[in-house]
């Protein structure tokens, strides 16, 4: 059990960077994954993530697999894009959802173009699904840096990210920060998905703010409370997936999303508020 579980981070320095920035990536990550689903805009998050896909890729085109153009253009293009679907859905007919879906899908077929116009398809495989098991100094730097920057914009801002994630139409009427705290959120959310990118890449760097987010749900109904057990999902998620992807010699990035979607399940089924819990409540209220 011993080497199972400990040997490999152990023996090797790119299991323990692995796990280093997948930890951190977690920590940071899912009380992010708790707000954008509390705002339903779960979908969102997956559309900003295929987002920064071509700015990335630009990086790519003119630095190669260089994190520093990579991060910028990236991070550019995210902002860009959640800007201008916001502008198109405040100014038109067109909803937000519809508005996002359009810029995200060209965002993706021009980053797609842009790695392969330049590069392999291995490298066309790094860039949409990360190498965490290759993080070099500056990626955990850059992972690092977003994480302190989340806490401590979740420390100050808390309540009025909670206000504005629960009941936004009462903290404008209360407040003029709504919307300043509402894009102060859209930034975080890129920053986060621009750290995820280093290790899981553009097409599942959602998947460790997402499901562990999504997995906590069903285990409580308090925002600090979920976020501690998103933060726990992710943790795990982490941990597991990594050792699954040593000994089953799977891909790492999508073994620690494949391993949060299993505690999403068993969340799903069997947790507080899930499926067994419900069907539980309602045999005894109708026995009653």
């Amino acid at each position: 059990m011993f080497d199972m579980l400990l040997s490999p981070f152990l023996q090797y320095g790119f299991m323990q960077r692995a796990l280093f920035g997948s930890l951190v990536l977690s920590v940071s990550c899912a009380p992010v994954g708790v707000f954008l689903m509390l705002r339903r805009m779960s979908l969102t998050g997956d559309a900003m993530a295929h987002a920064i896909l071509p700015g990335a890729a630009l990086g790519f085109v003119f630095f190669g697999l260089d994190i520093i153009p990579m991060t910028i253009g990236g991070l550019l293009v995210g902002l860009l894009v959640a800007l201008g679907s916001g502008v198109v859905a405040r100014f038109t007919i067109q909803k937000e959802d519809a508005s996002m879906a359009a810029f995200y899908l060209i965002s993706l077929a021009v980053g797609v173009l842009l790695v392969s116009w330049r590069g392999s398809s291995v490298d066309l495989m790094h860039v949409l699904f990360g190498s965490v098991l290759a993080l070099n100094d500056a990626a955990l730097a850059l992972i690092v840096s977003i994480a302190l920057v989340t806490f401590v914009v979740l420390l100050i801002f808390w309540r009025a990210l909670v206000a504005e994630c629960l009941d936004p139409l009462f903290l404008r009427s209360v407040s003029r920060i709504g919307a300043p705290v509402h894009f102060l959120f859209l930034i975080l959310v890129v920053l986060n998905l621009v750290g995820g990118f280093q290790a899981l890449g553009t097409l599942l760097s959602v998947g460790l703010m997402m499901l562990p987010a999504a997995a906590s749900r069903f285990w409580s109904n308090e925002v600090r409370a979920m976020c501690l057990i998103a933060i726990s999902i992710a943790v795990v998620s982490s941990i597991g997936g990594l050792l699954l992807s040593y000994h089953a010699a799977m891909p790492s990035g999508p073994a620690i999303i494949l391993t949060a979607g299993v505690i999403y399940a068993f969340s799903a089924l069997a947790g507080r508020r899930g499926m067994l819990a419900s069907a539980l409540t309602s045999g005894r209220h109708k026995t009653a």
